[in-house]
């Protein structure tokens, strides 16, 4: 299975965004939405799963979860908007990850795209960066990558070039 990871729309949304769209299976996108229309738009082409980040009005918390837990080809996934950095967590966000000890740990907020394994979580730490063109970023980042059969592959980070 084929995912498009992204994260930090803030409302923004572009053909390049939407062509890497049509070349998953499933497109995440982890929080600060900013407008309907980005998953609107998202959702006319692929599957999406999504979270509400810290922008996000009522009518996106009124679609989309805060968290979202989820399995796909035998992975576990933890989905939300806040993660900080591995080693960095909030005391409970350390809690809620070691209750539900995902294999995947997804989440935007930062603006930075990173990809870590945590050992101390023993998880995969997945952060796209912004495909936005709002906030401190110089370059548009999101991720593509596959899970095959319980394992995470072929991670690549799409640049976007600058904001």
């Amino acid at each position: 299975m084929k995912i498009l990871l992204l994260s930090d729309t803030h409302s923004y949304i572009d053909e390049r965004i939407l062509h890497y769209a049509t070349t998953v299976d499933e497109i995440w996108h982890a929080g600060d939405i900013g407008s309907l229309e980005v998953t609107d738009a998202l959702q006319n082409i692929k599957p999406l799963v999504a979270v509400y980040g810290n922008i996000d009005d009522h009518l996106a918390r009124a679609v989309f979860k805060k968290d979202e837990i989820f399995e796909r080809e035998g992975v576990k996934i933890f989905m939300t908007h806040i993660g900080a950095n591995p080693g960095r967590y909030t005391a409970t966000l350390k809690k809620k990850l070691q209750t539900i000890k995902p294999q995947l740990f997804v989440c935007g907020h930062s603006h930075i795209a990173k990809v870590q394994y945590d050992a101390s979580m023993q998880c995969l730490y997945a952060n796209p960066g912004a495909v936005g063109i709002y906030g401190h970023h110089k370059v548009r980042t999101m991720f593509r990558f596959e899970i095959n059969q319980g394992k995470i592959e072929n991670f690549e980070v799409i640049e976007l070039g600058i904001k």
